[in-house]
């Protein structure tokens, strides 16, 4: 009797000290990745499907990997705006009537022909996070403190970012700058800068040949200092870009790379902090 009371008793102890299966999270990029980590911690298992800051996103084809990850996801996040059109595809060739999906684009609203780099504004990034949040909850409601507490805390973390973005465009609203693709352009846009070569850049996004006209435009206004910086997608290798790049260069306009992938061990905040204190510095710069 003693020996069942005490098999009984270790087998309750197990039972009640067992950890739950972590919910399985696959996102299109890391950065939503990154978001659930945070939020989500040791209860969630994520895989980022775009992860190699060295790599142009643009170039990506999926594997079977990628698609035997995005098969046993219960939540899958996606950037949407026709950013990530493969990422569709794959959840549609899979289909799992439990499994919940995130569009961040569908989320916000975004219209057809709006720059899909949505993740450099804030605002989105933190109703992606709410929305993240509370889609952990409804999945793993038994964790849903820890979801609850992991948004609070995350949001939180990008108050240094609010507040440098407000700092900045108290200093320079207004202020020129070009840019050879629109990959910060919310951020420029929440710093109030005026983001010139807007044709040439979304020429280069979608992968088109930028007009005779507007790379003379660039051209100028690099030359002729009407520009304070110049912001270019560093993980995109275009030869129109690389010559304005080195023009800019000569010219002693001062050039920021910005990417449209997290780097490795990197938080979305610092992130975006680290570019935000790049551009500052750029533009704090004197243009002789």
């Amino acid at each position: 009797m003693r020996t069942f009371a005490l098999t009984l008793a270790v087998a309750t102890l197990a039972a009640s000290t067992a950890v739950a299966d972590p919910v399985k999270v696959v996102a299109a990029e890391n950065f939503y990745g990154d978001l659930a980590r945070q939020i989500g911690g040791a209860n969630v298992e994520v895989t980022s499907i775009l992860s190699n800051p060295d790599q142009d996103p643009h170039l990506f084809e999926a594997s079977p990997e990628t698609a035997k990850a995005i098969a046993g996801a219960r939540i899958a996040i996606a950037n949407g705006a026709d950013y990530d059109p493969w990422m569709q595809k794959l959840l549609s060739a899979s289909k799992a009537p439990a499994r919940k999906v995130i569009v961040v684009g569908e989320l916000i609203g975004t219209k057809p022909g709006a720059n899909p780099h949505l993740w450099y504004a804030p605002a989105t990034i933190e109703k992606a996070a709410d929305a993240l949040a509370a889609t952990l909850a409804a999945v793993d409601p038994a964790h849903a403190a820890d979801y609850k507490k992991g948004v609070a805390d995350f949001r939180a973390s990008m108050q240094p970012v609010e507040s440098k973005i407000a700092d900045m465009r108290k200093r320079y609203t207004g202020m020129p700058v070009a840019a050879s693709e629109p990959v910060f352009g919310y951020a420029a846009q929440a710093i109030g800068l005026d983001v010139r070569e807007q044709k040439f850049a979304l020429a280069v996004m979608n992968d088109t040949e930028p007009s005779p006209s507007d790379v003379a435009g660039f051209e100028s206004d690099l030359k002729g200092h009407k520009v304070r910086a110049m912001l270019y997608n560093s993980q995109a290798s275009e030869p129109a870009v690389e010559k304005l790049v080195a023009l800019a260069k000569e010219n002693k306009i001062p050039v920021v790379g910005v990417t449209e992938t997290e780097p490795a061990d990197a938080r979305y905040q610092d992130w975006v902090a680290g570019e935000l204190d790049a551009l500052d510095k750029a533009l704090g710069t004197p243009i002789n």
